[in-house]
């Protein structure tokens, strides 16, 4: 995910749920005011607008060094661009132009008209995606499916090979925040990137929209008790279930592609799992996800010049999340104020509990292990412990691409969150054919 995406998107995981019945044209003007104030500095008389709950988890401090964050990686805001209802009026969607990137600001509205949650994600109606010059539409068809875990039915596409199968298929896995089935960042599509190039060298691919993406704080049935196999694993092992019963695919030859978070949980999905012939891991990490995104926070407010005192905020604010995320007296139904969002505690002592590393070296299936060099969020060095972790492994495969961020783009320099919004790019297809060439040969063994 990029450095906008991975911040905001945790900051969606969390939001509470609305329960208001306000009147749609009354929660319009209401938001569209915060938004004005939060452009303007007003934060404090943002927080007047806040329920109990948000102006304990949100204070005027902290949205301050939120709403600046934003700003340093997305540019100035310039201005609201469009607005979505939905919900009766208890929900609203707000455009909002940034000099770098197009994000969605999204309010939920609960009793009395008290903002009940708060959350940012990369989107709105930027420039169009384009056909990658690697993928020949001619070759393939697409039609949607439904993945499906007990009650959450989520949106999908399989994109099938023109010709005579059966395929061997792939199945897509997002990383952290509520992505749609494309993994959709501005104008850059990855996932659908790699479902084209794919089907055009005759493998099958299912992509579908995350479970957070489509249901929110309603992704579980206790919202207080989130999991990690509520907003990854489950749903892809109901994925590669869907996959492995579809017409034309070989089930014995059905292969997990995880990008980011989406790779560091393929291993778990893999495991017992007798579909899964093999896993494919675009940056992949082992250092646990609240070091990481530290991380990535104090590269951005390097690479992007962001004031010092605002760094400083931001990155204290995050220090004491990890510092409340790995203390022995975090307990399930607490909640982790992280990037000023609450989070269930269980979220983050399920990923505590998870070591991919020894998951993945108990695996007896191939694996390919994908790194780009110009990758801040996932960085180079996270491949040098999965090959330690593997060093006993029979069948893994690594490969690094200097030039290639954390979206496996091209480019020069070092890589920053504005240039996620370019429009134009594509996964390289130097990853497309590593890809193909590997998930053939295997399924050919």
């Amino acid at each position: 995910m990029s450095g906008i995406v991975m911040i905001l998107g945790l900051l969606a995981l969390a939001a509470p749920a609305a329960a208001g019945q306000m009147a749609p044209r009354d929660s319009v003007k209401a938001a569209r005011a915060v938004v004005q104030e939060l452009a303007t500095g007003e934060f404090a008389k943002v927080t007047t607008s806040f329920d109990n709950r948000m102006r304990a988890a949100l204070p005027e401090a902290r949205l301050a060094a939120v709403w600046n964050a934003i700003e340093a990686q997305a540019g100035k805001f310039e201005g609201i661009r469009g607005v979505v209802v939905t919900d009766h009026g208890s929900r609203v969607i707000l455009v909002c132009q940034f000099a770098h990137a197009r994000l969605d600001t999204i309010l939920m509205f609960g009793p009395a008209g008290r903002i009940a949650g708060m959350f940012f994600r990369p989107g709105g109606k930027a420039a169009a995606w384009t056909t990658p010059s690697y993928a020949q539409p001619e070759n393939f068809s697409e039609r949607p499916v439904t993945v499906t875990t007990g009650q959450w039915k989520l949106p999908g596409t399989l994109t099938m090979p023109k010709g005579k199968g059966p395929f061997p298929g792939v199945v897509l896995v997002a990383g952290s925040g509520p992505e749609d089935q494309d993994e959709t960042i501005g104008p850059n599509k990855p996932f659908k990137d790699l479902a084209w190039g794919l089907a055009d060298r005759g493998i099958a691919v299912l992509r579908y929209a995350k479970r957070t993406y489509v249901y929110g704080t309603k992704s579980s049935m206790n919202p207080e008790r989130l999991t990690i196999d509520d907003v990854t694993v489950n749903d892809a092992r109901s994925a590669v279930a869907l996959l492995a019963r579809e017409p034309g695919i070989d089930p014995h030859r059905i292969y997990v592609l995880g990008h980011s978070l989406g790779a560091t949980m393929a291993p778990e999905i893999a495991t017992g799992d007798p579909h899964v012939a093999g896993i494919i891991l675009l940056a992949g990490a082992i250092t646990p996800m609240e070091r990481l995104v530290l991380e990535q926070i104090r590269t951005i407010d390097a690479r992007e010049h962001v004031p010092a005192k605002t760094a400083e905020k931001q990155e204290a604010a995050v220090e004491a999340a990890v510092k409340q995320i790995e203390s022995p007296s975090l307990k399930p139904g607490m909640m982790v104020d992280f990037l000023g969002s609450p989070m269930p505690a269980s979220f983050w002592l399920s990923l505590r509990d998870y070591h991919p590393g020894p998951v993945a070296a108990r695996l007896h299936i191939p694996m390919l292990l994908l790194q780009g060099g110009r990758d801040y969020q996932v960085p180079p060095r996270q491949l040098e412990l999965w090959k330690k972790a593997l060093a006993g492994h029979k069948n893994a495969t690594y490969e690094v691409y200097p030039a290639l961020n954390h979206l496996f783009e091209a480019g020069t320099g070092p890589s920053t969150p504005s240039g996620y919004m370019k429009p134009g790019r594509h996964v390289d297809v130097k990853v497309i054919d590593e890809v193909a060439t590997w998930v053939k040969a295997e399924a050919g063994r």
